[in-house]
């Protein structure tokens, strides 16, 4: 099973592109960020005719979150993060596909530092550990994917010296980060990529994708069930080149997931 991620920076003002890419590479499900669409607007008719079924939670002009699966339907099981009712972002969205759950997230970024941003992002996160740990309880295939919005260490970011002091780098989110993964889920990438600098984000200016001046903001997360099928994970570059794209890049994994047996 090939799953991806994707922040698309704009599903409707980059329909071409996420269509493009569903074709090229053909991932069996796809998690996106930053549809920037409220749910009215959602092009599911266009995804459909890609192979694709598809499950979101929307937000006019920010944020919104979607699960795409082929040739079915997402079981939707969650949206948005519990923890705050209070909280209007759509930012969490999580489904059942072939008995696997699956939550597709959107992390604050945070900015500036210091600022009530900055806290609401701290806030999400340990919503988001509290979360995590009760989907490790009940023993389910589980896997977190998406924009998290944080470099985890020097070797996810270009140039870190010049990073220290923005919210996506700040000690505070580094240590909310490690402190999830150490729960006992798996970084897909870092785990077969251990010394290599990987990005998946790069800005819009300087040239930074030509010059590879970019950073790892997206992340797959898997539980420990999940993690021994893990087989591959790569960022498809590829469509970061195109031209009206996403400044993020879509990152994928391959899982050999083992067969039911029959009783």
């Amino acid at each position: 099973m090939k799953i991806a991620t994707y922040n698309v920076n704009g599903i409707n003002g980059r329909l071409n592109i996420l269509l493009r890419w569903l074709k090229e590479d053909a991932p069996d499900v796809a998690c996106l960020q930053e549809l920037k669409t409220d749910d009215a607007r959602f092009p599911l008719k266009d995804i459909e005719r890609a192979g694709y079924g598809a499950v979101w939670h929307g937000q006019r002009s920010w944020n919104g979150v979607a699960i795409l699966a082929k040739d079915m339907t997402p079981i939707l099981t969650r949206r948005g993060l519990p923890g705050d009712p209070d909280d209007t972002h759509s930012r969490y969205i999580e489904a059942v596909i072939d008995g696997m759950l699956i939550g597709c997230l959107y992390l604050p970024n945070g900015n500036p530092f210091p600022s009530a941003k900055f806290e609401y992002k701290l806030r999400w996160f340990r919503r988001l550990y509290a979360y995590a740990a009760e989907l490790l309880e009940i023993e389910v295939p589980s896997i977190l994917a998406g924009d998290f919005n944080v470099m985890p260490t020097d070797i996810d970011v270009y140039k870190p010296e010049r990073w220290r002091d923005d919210a996506l780098f700040r000690p505070e989110v580094r240590k909310a980060y490690a402190q999830l993964v150490s729960q006992g889920w798996t970084d897909a990438i870092r785990h077969l990529h251990p010394d290599e600098r990987v990005y998946t984000f790069w800005k819009y200016w300087r040239n930074s994708f030509e010059r590879d001046a970019g950073l790892r903001l997206d992340h797959f997360l898997l539980s420990p069930m999940v993690a021994p099928w893990l087989r591959s994970a790569s960022v498809r570059r590829k469509p970061r080149s195109w031209e009206h794209t996403s400044d993020h890049a879509p990152v994928m994994i391959e899982l050999d997931i083992p067969a039911v047996e029959a009783v």
